[in-house]
């Protein structure tokens, strides 16, 4: 019995050396296998459906926030006063996005184009698309800053044909209309005798070319053939550069399309993107790590530097002509109209640019652009991209409609485009991506723990049989003497009784 715990006892030793031999296996294996997995589920590859489908049509709700700055002194503007403004909205709109023209290419690149198209949400939003907000006229004011080193007798005649089609500094209009377009006989006369001079062929309208309109044509790398490649840019539009600026480096096509970034990131990586709308690459610092819904995350924001000017940060020499800190002169890609892009409320920029306009009230919260991004996949958990639409506008001689405007930097109206990650695609994220691996983690030191246990349970058993057997054997050996000491004197008696005999025997 005792001789088959023991052996019991060394079996159970074997078993738990295989256990902690096994989880100490996993610890080196175990990331390589969730590493592989990350990587098969972050390439962009129809086999894997989850993934596929969040690049393919993004499965999560995104929307996009108007918020207009109302004009509430557009006559005193015309004296030379400061402007003051009042934020209307949010008005918000549903943004639906598909590839379309997928194609993938031997040298592990996909191309497509992406639609967007936009639906007013009325719930979601303060107020109606019928609301009417009154904001500085692009086609007047704009046109005015782009046509004032003509001669004096052009602008003169300038200034006429805005009378005619009785175009004023600044327009009253409802939310709709200024969205998506409105009827303008000015724009109708420009259409067709200057061909060109305007962003759309249509209804003028500040999104009228965002909607049910492509971002052009991407041509982006799958990570078939390397991980840390996927999803970054590889032409857009044909392009491997831009032309917009005045610097190889500014126009360099960086980073990704801005939807899904490479895996495997770390505190010091960036977020880099290029986003046709601005006409550059951008490009988000890590801020702080933190966690939604249990899934952990990584927070990158823009850093100061993103809209400084070339005297505060010389890389961004490229794209001037600049004017102070936190203005993006995208002229020269929007037909040299005097167009700015900032954060909202000039948020991080030259606090100048707060005492030419009154009404403004910037704060981080609630105007800083940031990306949460689970740090293993590279996949956005969390998106919030804050940006505000500027209108350089001031006194144009010969041309009355400006009248005796100061200089400034007008804002129109910003927009945030958000999305987070929720329902069915959250749940089957966290569970591929945050509870298995977790789950992996835990079994390694399990196993170890397991094992470590059993081989310490069994030697005690191991030890308490053998010493069990000791004692039983010492205890027998003793049981022995005893018995040999008590039948010595009897041995004795009967050694004498025979010696005698054979005494007597021969002395007969």
């Amino acid at each position: 019995m005792a001789i088959n715990k023991a052996r019991m006892a060394v079996g159970f030793i074997a078993a738990g050396v295989l256990t902690v031999f096994f989880g100490t296996v996993l610890v080196f294996v175990g990331p390589i296998i969730i590493d592989d997995q990350v990587e098969k589920n972050t390439m962009i590859d129809p086999k894997n459906d989850l993934s596929y489908t969040m690049w393919k049509d993004l499965p999560v709700p995104f929307f996009m926030s108007v918020y207009f700055f109302n004009v509430l002194n557009p006559q005193e503007i015309l004296r030379g006063e400061k402007p003051m403004v009042e934020q209307r909205g949010p008005y918000v709109y549903r943004k639906q996005c598909r590839k379309e023209n997928i194609t993938f290419h031997p040298n592990y690149t996909v191309s497509y184009r992406e639609y967007r198209r936009y639906f007013f949400e009325p719930s979601m939003s303060v107020g109606n698309e019928s609301d009417v907000v009154t904001i500085p006229n692009m086609l007047v004011l704009g046109a005015s800053v782009m046509l004032e080193n003509l001669p004096f007798a052009v602008r003169l005649l300038i200034s006429a044909t805005f009378k005619t089609f009785k175009e004023g500094p600044f327009l009253t209009k409802t939310v709709g209309e200024l969205m998506w377009g409105y009827d303008s006989d000015l724009v109708e006369f420009l259409n067709k005798y200057l061909p060109g001079m305007l962003p759309s062929t249509g209804k003028f309208g500040l999104f009228a070319e965002f909607n049910n309109s492509n971002t052009g044509l991407f041509t982006i790398h799958t990570g078939k053939d390397d991980i840390m490649k996927a999803h970054k840019v590889d032409s857009w539009n044909g392009l491997t550069e831009l032309s917009y600026w005045r610097t190889p480096q500014t126009n360099m096509i960086n980073g990704t399309a801005g939807q899904l970034w490479p895996p495997f990131m770390t505190k010091e990586s960036t977020l880099p993107f290029y986003s046709p709308d601005a006409c550059r690459s951008l490009e988000l610092v890590f801020q702080r790590p933190g966690e939604m819904r249990g899934i952990p995350s990584y927070r990158f924001v823009a850093p100061k530097t993103m809209f400084a000017n070339g005297s505060d940060y010389a890389p961004n020499e490229g794209f001037c002509p600049c004017r102070q800190s936190g203005l993006l002169n995208v002229s020269s890609c929007r037909q040299n109209s005097p167009v700015f892009i900032s954060h909202p409320h000039f948020f991080n920029a030259d606090p100048v640019l707060l005492d030419y306009v009154l009404g403004l009230h910037p704060n981080e919260e609630e105007h800083g652009l940031f990306i949460d991004i689970h740090p293993l996949t590279g996949v956005p958990l969390n998106v919030s991209i804050r940006l505000q639409l500027n209108l350089y506008m001031k006194r144009v001689s010969g041309i009355t409609e400006t009248g005796k405007i100061s200089e400034v930097v007008m804002p129109m109206l910003w927009f945030e485009e958000n999305g987070y990650i929720d329902g069915p695609v959250l749940t089957t994220f966290h569970t591929n991506l945050v509870v298995l691996p977790a789950v992996m983690e835990y079994m390694q030191y399990t196993f170890i723990g397991l094992g470590l246990l059993t081989i310490l349970v069994a030697m005690l058993v191991h030890y308490k049989v053998k010493r069990n057997e000791r004692q039983e054997c010492i205890a027998a050996q003793g049981n022995t003497s005893t018995w040999t000491e008590e039948r010595s004197p009897l041995l004795q008696e009967d050694t004498k009784h025979t010696s005698r005999r054979h005494a007597d025997g021969h002395h007969s």
